[in-house]
């Protein structure tokens, strides 16, 4: 069943060690060129198999036939390759399955509005496909009361702890809700944080982009794509 998996945002994999004088220049261009080969085959298997970052790039390093001490790409550049996939082989189906993601991420955090959620990873990004979880940040004064508004609305969900985005582990909620649009169960990925953990939660990323928004951000977000659409179709633009 399509949404069962649940997995941390992937840290970055360093390769070997700080090699010796004179091979220094040499490796770090091999390194760099080997880190884009292994983006470009993972970036195939996030798009076209739903695999999330951290495996992506092992399988990816894998079936190029390097060792386990391959420099693997950091989750910047992992991310371009993705967003060139996607634009290269699915420019036609992806903007419609993203919005269609993001309409059902905005149904759910609605419905856990007192929890402060806010959404991160591949939907919030807009590199999400129909494959693609959604993943919801709460912060809460209690963290069984999230627990608690589940089982009210007689919602089926499996606990696990993970690590959470301060480095502290967190708990994490897991179900699958369907996608009408997209005729298919989707995972909803519940993290449940702190309340005080807000506070830092929306400093801007490595690129200066907000890494998670709430409610509000989110449909500026949809509004906004909508409008690019619209522009892009040629429709109801005043001249």
């Amino acid at each position: 069943m399509h949404g069962a998996r649940l997995s941390v945002p992937p840290s970055p994999v360093f390769g070997p060690g700080t090699p010796g004088v004179g091979t220094a220049v040499d490796n770090r261009r091999m390194d760099s060129s080997t880190a884009h080969d292994i983006a470009a085959a993972a970036a195939r298997l996030v798009v076209e198999e739903g695999l999330e970052w951290g495996p992506a790039k092992r399988r990816a390093a894998r079936q190029l036939g390097l060792g386990p001490r391959a420099a693997l790409p950091d989750n910047d550049l992992l991310e371009d390759a993705v967003r060139e996939y996607l634009q290269l082989f699915c420019a036609d189906t992806q903007p419609a399955e993203l919005a269609a993601l993001r309409r059902l991420a905005a149904t759910w955090m609605e419905r856990l509005a007192e929890f402060r959620p806010h959404l991160c990873g591949a939907v919030w990004h807009g590199t999400a496909t129909r494959l693609s979880d959604v993943y919801l940040q709460l912060f809460c004064d209690d963290p069984k009361s999230t627990e608690i508004a589940l089982i009210d609305q007689r919602v089926d969900y499996e606990a696990r702890t993970i690590t959470g985005f301060t480095g502290g582990e967190v708990e994490a909620l897991s179900l699958s809700a369907r996608c009408d649009e997209l005729s298919e169960m989707i995972g909803i990925h519940l993290m449940i944080h702190d309340h005080d953990d807000l506070r830092g939660a929306l400093r801007p990323d490595a690129r200066g982009r907000a890494p998670r928004g709430d409610l509000e951000d989110l449909r500026a977000l949809m509004a906004r794509d909508t409008r690019d659409a619209r522009v892009e179709g040629g429709g109801h633009g005043h001249a």
